[in-house]
Order: structure tokens, then sequence, then C-alpha cells
């Protein structure tokens, strides 16, 4: 039984090359094996020679060769084809259907609620400590109340939650100030000593953990600040002396250059302060503001604000604060403006049920572009020896701080919102503490450490502190 010639042969196996050459082989393969039985009654028109010339004993042969070729080129196709499946089996390109696709779902991480985690404790307790935040993410703790602290100094490791004990200070200090270099070394210089204030300063170098003498300052003085400077000069400001059994406050002010790690004078403030706080801000100005004003008489806090130009060396009156305020802290936020956190003393009346409520809590912004103060929020009840961190979302966590009476340190926490200039509350620390350290870490936690818990009934300080507690502001 012989099968009619498919005249259209070559045309279909071009029509599948072009359409769908992924598949082609298969088609090729199909096509070729149909068409073997009738072969040899092909027109002879379609053939690449004429058959028809041929001796009829050549024909056959002829055909079955020529047959032979196609299955060969066909097989071949079929075999260098990439991964595709045996012939009847599913095909290697996915086709579309009905039904429904499956889309995988983003993973979710679940918003995690701020909190307060214990982490390593130091060597030793401290009062009134500085804490450095260093070049490589570390933290080098130093300083406080001389009968605890002494010269000794520590380094806290935010990856491995441990302290490690580093070179001791030169000379043991409290009531000083510190800066990092530019070079990533630390100054530490003025404070409080044996037997009261210093002008001697220092040097830390991280990469040996080494202090090293530098350059005495022209005046002795404690309660003063530090602020680096663009040019990588510091600018050591006011302080109190000691001048005829009286520690008085002074205007003057001098500048350390690393380069030669000696001290020059430079322009005087306006008015003589100490406990001050010192703020450098974006243009490069330095904000000096509050404070106390300490005389052989008496001592009165301050309201008053004066900016130091560097190009100048000298000072310029800023607006004066909207309170008087004499314990406080300055943060310099995102948008530029300085939160100063206070407390104005007002003596309790008959009627109040809490000595607290002899504390009258301030929170102002300073606006440096048009020379102007504002208060923002309400802060509720703050007072002496607590901290504020800028945290890495812009917010201000005020944390602990000293009952009006100094008998018990608070574990509250506050958080400002510089958008809305509102206060809210947040998780409360382990331990209640003042006249602690607070330092943001790289990862955006907050470490706290050291400190006092309170006082006791003669004034004392109750216990001081060595351990250390994280801060984790969460996520939305």
């Amino acid at each position: 039984m012989t099968r009619s010639t498919d005249p259209l042969f070559d045309q279909r196996i071009a029509d599948w090359l072009e359409d769908d050459p992924l598949h082609a082989p298969d088609q090729v393969l199909e096509i070729v094996l149909a068409a073997l039985p009738s072969i040899p009654r092909r027109r002879v028109s379609r053939a690449p020679w004429r058959l028809g010339t041929m001796p009829g004993n050549l024909r056959w042969p002829a055909a079955v060769a020529a047959a032979i070729v196609v299955v060969v080129v066909g097989g071949a196709l079929y075999l260098i084809r990439p991964s595709l499946p045996a012939i009847g089996g599913p095909s290697a390109t996915p086709r579309l259907t009905a039904g429904p696709s499956v889309v995988p779902s983003p993973t979710t991480v679940p918003a995690r609620t701020p909190s307060w985690t214990p982490t390593g404790s130091m060597a030793r307790p401290r009062d009134g400590a500085i804490a450095v935040p260093l070049q490589d993410g570390k933290v080098l703790v130093v300083g406080g109340n001389s009968n605890v602290a002494g010269p000794a100094a520590e380094v806290y490791d935010p990856t491995e939650g441990t302290w490690t004990a580093t070179g001791p200070m030169v000379t043991p200090r409290w009531q000083f100030t510190a800066a990092r270099l530019l070079d990533g070394r630390v100054l530490v210089a003025t404070g409080s000593g044996d037997p009261g204030p210093l002008a001697s300063a220092e040097l830390y170098d991280p990469s040996t953990g080494k202090w090293t003498a530098t350059g005495s300052l022209g005046t002795d003085r404690n309660y003063a600040t530090a602020t680096l400077l663009p040019d990588g000069k510091v600018l050591v400001a006011g302080g109190d002396v000691v001048q005829h059994f009286f520690n008085p406050s002074v205007a003057t002010a001098e500048l350390y250059d690393p380069a030669t790690g000696s001290w020059t004078p430079t322009g005087s403030m306006h008015t003589a302060r100490s406990q001050h706080i010192a703020m450098l801000l974006p243009g490069g100005k330095v904000l000096v503001v509050g404070g106390m004003n300490e005389n052989d008489t008496l001592s009165y806090p301050l309201a008053s604000a004066e900016l130091y130009d560097p190009a100048s060396g000298t000072w310029a009156a800023a607006h004066d604060m909207l309170e008087v305020t004499s314990v406080q802290s300055a943060t310099l936020l995102a948008n530029g403006r300085v939160l100063v956190v206070g407390g104005t003393y007002e003596p309790p009346t008959p009627e109040s049920v809490s000595p607290d409520e002899g504390i009258a809590p301030t929170a102002e912004l300073y606006d440096p572009a048009a020379d102007e103060w504002t208060m923002t929020g309400n802060l509720g009840k703050t007072v002496g020896g607590y901290t504020a961190t800028l945290l890495s979302d812009g917010h201000v966590l005020v944390a602990g701080g000293l009952s009006r009476d100094g008998e018990s340190a608070s574990t509250s926490a506050t958080v400002y919102d510089p958008i809305t200039g509102t206060w809210g509350t947040t998780r409360d620390m382990i331990q209640g503490r003042a006249r602690h350290t607070a330092t943001l870490l790289p990862d955006g936690t907050v470490l706290v450490a050291g400190g006092i818990s309170g006082h006791d009934a003669d004034g004392q300080i109750s216990r001081w502190l060595a351990s250390a507690e994280l801060f984790d502001p969460g996520s939305p």
C-alpha cells in the first residue's frame, strides 16, 4: 500500500522552523517519518536532481539515500537542542493556562517595639564620666568622681557587648571636657583634681590605648566646655577658677591646636559662666547658652546666649532663652535647630503635694537663622542629671535624672518628635540612674552606662553604678 505525495513537504518544514524554532526538530522528524512511504512517488521537479532521467535500477537507491539524509539531519537537530523532552513529553516552555498563577507573598518583618536590655557592666562604677564614640564604632568612657573611677579608662565593644580596660589617664579628673579630634585621637582637658581646677590636658590614641600629656591651658578651670571646630582646633570656654578660696566663673576662652599641641587665647565671652552648654552650628559658629554665674557672694542661673565666630575669634550676643535654665542639655537637630532641655527651680508652695512640684521643666528650640527661641512641647518632670541623645531617626531620647530632693534617680525616658514638636513616653530604663553617660551606637541603639542611683538622707551618694543597658528605639 502506498500514500499520496505531500506537495507541501518543504514548505511545512520551513514554516515550522520560522514559527517555532524551539520545537522544530520534533515537528521535522514527525513530518519526515510520515513522508517516508511517499518519497519515491514525489514529483521529480521538487527534487534537487531529476530522478526521471536516472536509470530504473538507480532511482530507488537514490530515493532511499535522500530519505536517510533527511532523517539524519532531523535527528541531529533533535539531539543538539537544549534540554528538551523526548517526543510526546511535556513542552519545555510552559503554556499559558486558565488556572490561577502562584505569586510569592513578600516577607513581612515584624515591627520592633522600644526596649531596654542589659549589656556588659563596666569594671568600676562611674559618676559624671564622659563617653566619647571612637572612629571604629567603639566607645571610650573615662573620668568621673575621683573617689570611684580614678584615672582608669574603659572601651565598650558593641559587637561583643563587653568592656575592656585601656590605658589610664595621666591625671585623674572629673568635671572636665573631652573632644574627639579629626585624626581620631581624644583630647581631655581641664576639670577638677587634687586640690582643685586643672589646666592640664592629655591625648588618648585609640591605636595604642595610651595617654600622653599635651600642652596645658593658660587658666586652670572646671565646668568649662570644649567644642571641635571645623578647622580641627578645639575651643574651650568659661568655667570656674580658684581665686582667694572661691571659685568664680570666668568668661575667657582658649584654642587648642593639635598640630602644635599648644593653647592660645581667643576672644572672651560677654558673660562669665560655668556649667553651660556649647554647640557647633552648621555654619561653623559655636552657640554657648545658659549655665551659672558664680562669684564671691552668690550664684545664679543665666538665660543669656552668645555666638563665637572662629573666623574673627570674637563673640556676639544672641537672643536670651525664654526661661532661665540652670540644668540642661543641648541637641543639634537634623533641621539645624538646637533643642535645649532644662529645669527652672521654683520653690514649692504650701499646697504642693510633692517636692517635685518645685521643678518647672523647660524645652526650647533655638533657630540660628532667625536668632529666635520658641517653647516646644510639654516635657513633664525632668530634672538634673539626665541625658539627651539624638536618635538615628531624628528623634531625641531624654533618659533618667534626679528628683528635686536628690534622693532617687528616675527610670523614666521620653522621646521628642521634632516634626510635631511633642514629647511622648517610651519604655522605662531597667535601672534608675542620673549623671550617667548616653552614646548613640552605629546600629542605632543607645548605650547608657554608669551614674548614681540617688542620695541618702545625709546627702551622700547612695550607690555608684557600673551597670550598662541598651535602648532600642524599635521600628514602625
